[in-house]
């Protein structure tokens, strides 16, 4: 039985270039992989973003309300509606890569368990587990709950210590209100901060 992966970790730590990595690595032995990412992440439109400056377009964006079970059966076995051919013959699928996985929502969640489970094929998902105000995202927090393998992805503060917290800013400034989901780059940045200076930071709040 295949199983569902979660790598997760905070900002910058790396986990789009490992998903990028992971897609090379299968490819480079003649195995065929789809990569997905949800629509919420604007950033880079319909392709995954390396800090490397590696670049790559997904098979599927994941829009919300979208089955995922659906969207992954539809592209694996080649069909679509919407091209010339409806239907090619296309190699079997080894493995699902999933980026920016924290904004799935929990149904979609579960379809990636479904996928791995049902389908026998192995979904790896790389996300962050919280906001800015250290609150789990929804997608994040049904794949701790659900998936077989957790493996965090490790980055480091500006003091050195181990990163665990994103923090907002806009402009020069931190800031611990606002919605979830604002994406990096857009209107707002990020930066990873350990326990220690996220503390500092933010006058001692959690939250």
């Amino acid at each position: 039985m295949a199983k569902l992966y979660f790598r997760y970790g905070a900002m910058n730590s790396g986990k789009s270039t490992a998903l990028l990595q992971a897609a090379y690595n299968y490819e480079e032995r003649g195995q065929r992989v789809l990569l997905a990412k949800p629509h919420v992440d604007t950033k880079g439109e319909d392709q995954i973003l390396s800090r490397l400056g590696v670049t790559r377009t997904v098979d599927f964006l994941i829009q919300p309300g979208e089955s995922a079970m659906g969207l992954f059966k539809r592209h694996s076995t080649g069909d679509d509606p919407e091209a010339l051919l409806e239907h090619v013959n296309a190699q079997p699928v080894a493995c699902l890569l999933v980026d920016e996985a924290q904004f799935l929502e929990t149904g979609q969640v579960d379809d990636l368990l479904r996928i791995a489970v049902l389908l026998d094929v192995p979904v790896m998902a790389y996300g962050i587990r919280t906001d800015f105000r250290t609150r789990s995202f929804p997608g994040s927090e049904r794949l701790m709950e659900l998936a077989h393998t957790l493996e965090e992805l490790k980055t480091i503060c500006r003091c050195g210590r181990k990163a665990l917290f994103n923090t907002r800013r806009v402009g020069d400034d931190f800031v611990f209100e606002g919605d979830q989901v604002a994406i990096d780059g857009v209107a707002v940045t990020y930066e990873s901060l350990c326990a220690a200076c996220y503390l500092r930071e933010s006058g001692g709040r959690l939250g």
